[in-house]
């Protein structure tokens, strides 16, 4: 499995559509570990970009702290399950968390 986590300055930025770059995270569900990472600059921001750009990066699971809810529509559409309201955090731990069961997430930072 593959995530795909907005990124400024080593740390999940709140909106995805701000970020500067894409952290790929590509993880072993079975094992619970992290197999590789890569940091992709991504297209200029524009609507509806983004969720294609980042299924032909490979990712399956999408972690964000806020996004729209028809980008998230975008997202599943492109079979990419979204996470919104997670917390500023490593992208690493994010990930793991997830994989362990423990992500946290909140409110959806975006309101539109």
């Amino acid at each position: 499995m593959k995530f795909a986590i907005p990124t400024h300055n080593k740390k999940l930025c709140l909106h995805f559509g701000h970020c500067e770059v894409f952290t790929f995270i590509e993880a072993d569900e079975e094992t619970k570990t992290i197999k590789g990472k890569e940091e992709i600059a991504p297209p200029p921001h524009e609507p509806g970009i983004l969720p294609p750009w980042a299924a032909k990066q490979g990712a399956t699971v999408i972690i964000a702290g806020g996004m729209g809810m028809r980008a998230q529509q975008l997202f599943a559409e492109q079979g990419i399950e979204v996470i919104v309201g997670a917390d500023e955090s490593d992208p690493e731990k994010l990930v793991l968390d997830y994989l362990n069961g423990t992500l946290k997430t909140g409110v959806n930072t975006c309101d539109h």
